[in-house]
């Protein structure tokens, strides 16, 4: 049983990472994606993700209760790959809005529920984890109230994650720095 949180800005091979990872582990994989393709961008990064991955892996697209898919999918003998706990993040706070407003993701209690019941299960998870996450906190402040909130929700997000994982990774330029 091992947890590993990867991190690391956008373009960083942080999936790449975490898909060796998943690799060099010789065991069965399973990878959670997270990504709505809500755009035609979006459409087109997730199937450049598929396209990267090995034909016989299985996929399981989750943008929203994870705790419960992550129950359903880890097993001992197992390796499962989330990518990435940003976008379900950015998906369980604004619920399928394209532009919600900062009180609406402010009174929605569902994102706690969904974090909550996450952290309460990551340490009971059998198998291999790799989870992917963006570090969204180490560029500009963001304009936005809405930004900010996010920014600050991410952070929080990243923390708890990283606390309840044996291993953390951050990856700049392809190239990863063990931090625990």
């Amino acid at each position: 049983m091992s947890r590993h949180l990867i991190l690391g800005g956008a373009r960083s091979g942080k999936s790449r990472f975490a898909e060796q990872l998943a690799i060099d582990s010789g065991l069965p994989v399973t990878v959670v994606a997270t990504a709505e393709a809500l755009d035609e961008e979006m459409t087109a990064r997730i199937a450049r993700h598929r396209g990267d991955r090995p034909r016989h892996w299985r996929t399981i697209e989750a943008p929203r209760q994870l705790a419960d898919v992550l129950r359903a999918t880890c097993s001992e003998g197992s390796c499962v790959v989330v990518d990435c706990l940003t976008l379900w993040l950015a998906n369980t706070l604004t619920d399928g809005e394209a532009a919600p407003t900062l009180s609406a993701i402010e009174e929605r209690p569902a994102a706690r529920i969904e974090q909550d019941a996450l952290f309460a299960l990551l340490p009971s998870l059998p198998g291999e984890i790799i989870l992917v996450a963006n570090e969204v906190g180490m560029g500009l402040v963001p304009e936005s109230p809405l930004g900010r909130l996010f920014r600050d929700e991410a952070g929080r997000l990243n923390q708890r994650v990283a606390a309840l994982c044996e291993r953390v990774s951050f990856v700049a330029a392809g190239l990863p720095l063990h931090l625990k």
